[in-house]
């Protein structure tokens, strides 16, 4: 049995440090400036806040190193919008940061965190769940029930 729990603010460091490592498998530090490292402490901050609202949107589930700090975690939101058909309620959940050491995969700790999450999203009365996914996590996401979707995402940066 894998030793799931719900992440504390004590944890922002280490949920930081995992989705450094997940941005970092998806796109590599890059070669010439080294990693960027200056979102870290206002992502610090941000998790540490909204980890202790006890009825907030945001959630995390994490599994603990051997020996100290996180192997890996979920971490996700519910968005808030207008209902409509096939959402009335109008809530999505997202899931924007799901990360596994590279020494401690393959043990199913993605998997749990997951599971913890979603079954967080349920509680929430949350029945639709986004995420965006890397051709290695796909199949992880796939056992999980998720299916492509039709949408095509864009973005503005202002």
């Amino acid at each position: 049995m894998i030793p799931l729990r719900r992440a504390k603010p004590e944890d922002a460091e280490e949920l930081v440090r995992l989705r450094t490592v997940m941005q970092e498998s998806l796109s590599g530090p890059d070669p010439d400036t080294g990693p960027d490292t200056d979102w870290q402490p206002a992502a610090v901050a941000t998790l540490r806040r909204r980890l202790a609202e006890a009825d907030g949107d945001l959630a995390a589930y994490v599994v603990e190193r051997p020996g100290g700090g996180l192997a890996a975690c979920a971490v996700g939101t519910v968005e808030y919008r207008l209902g409509g058909p096939g959402n009335p309620q109008g809530t999505t959940g997202y899931v924007f940061s799901v990360a596994t050491d590279a020494d401690m995969r393959r043990r199913g700790f993605s998997r749990a965190c997951m599971e913890g999450l979603l079954g967080w999203f349920r509680d929430r009365g949350v029945r639709r769940v986004d995420l965006r996914a890397s051709e290695e996590a796909e199949p992880l996401y796939t056992s999980l029930g998720f299916v492509r979707t039709p949408d095509p995402a864009m973005r503005l940066r202002c």
